[in-house]
């Protein structure tokens, strides 16, 4: 069977003036056309010939010996090269462009960037892609708690976090009680594996572990004090939604930064504010 999408070895089966027909086996009656400008000189009929398999601009099954930077079920970044009437086309190696359709996009894309995609078959038995990359993302990855990885966040949801693939190919999730900072779809971040999940699937970290952070967070409340002229109108006895939106920390580790700024002597707790010194 000729597999749509995917790298297969074929025969020879007969040559044309135009190219040569490839199928599974010498009197295979479905076979596909590999045009002669990509048959190598000395082929023979009967010589096996590894190829890939898609639709030309007729909607015929065509071969090619040029491999594209998605296979079936794969995911990959591809750059965009123009979007039109009914999306977005890509560069992914070959000759005819890979449509992404609107439908398939979770962010509009533009001419010239990248997108992380997946490749597979619609209904109308055509090769598209789609940035819903998640069923196609592997849980087999050789990451353990602890390690540094970096990913590209290809969803991001108000109730479980922003998922990422991690080296563009594995599935990994950072929970909403660990994402900060303005992460954005399409981001590529450098994470910390927090546990790696029954089904293979890895917890993410945006931030270090605490006695690492803490460092971090201490110069980030300086910094943020500064802005405020020296004084920031509010304490760690504030609201949790205050503190996140300004410091983008959660209370308990701005808690731990300040009094770590306290002991070292670098500010002033006022009932109020928190002052340079």
């Amino acid at each position: 069977m000729i597999r749509l999408g995917e790298v297969q070895t074929l025969q020879i089966v007969k040559k044309v003036e135009f190219g040569v027909y490839l199928g599974e086996e010498a009197d295979a009656e479905e076979r596909v056309l590999l045009p002669k400008k990509q048959v190598p000189e000395q082929a023979r009929v009967g010589d096996g010939i590894e190829v890939f398999i898609y639709r030309d601009s007729k909607d015929r099954l065509i071969a090619t010996v040029h491999v594209p930077k998605l296979t079936l079920h794969s995911v990959a970044r591809v750059r965009v090269a123009q979007v039109g009437k009914v999306g977005a086309f890509l560069d992914w190696g070959l000759e005819k462009e890979l449509l992404l359709p609107f439908k398939e996009q979770t962010r509009r894309v533009s001419a010239g960037e990248e997108c992380l995609v997946a490749l597979y078959i619609d209904k109308s038995n055509r090769l598209c892609a789609t940035m819903n990359v998640y069923p196609y993302l592997l849980v087999d990855s050789p990451y353990q708690k602890e390690d540094r990885v970096r990913g590209t966040v290809y969803e991001i949801s108000r109730n479980f976090g922003a998922f990422v693939a991690v080296d563009d190919k594995y599935s990994g999730l950072i929970p909403q009680k660990e994402l900060y900072g303005a992460v954005q779809v399409g981001d590529v971040i450098e994470v910390r594996v927090t546990a790696v999940k029954e089904d293979g699937k890895l917890n993410l970290s945006i931030r270090e572990k605490a006695y690492l952070q803490i460092e971090k967070d201490a110069q980030k409340v300086l910094e943020i004090i500064d802005s405020f002229d020296g004084a920031l109108p509010f304490t760690d006895k504030a609201a949790p939604e205050v503190i996140r939106r300004e410091t983008q920390m959660s209370k308990n580790e701005f808690k731990r930064a300040v009094g770590h700024l306290l002991k070292e002597g670098q500010i002033q707790l006022t009932e109020r504010a928190i002052r340079r010194k």
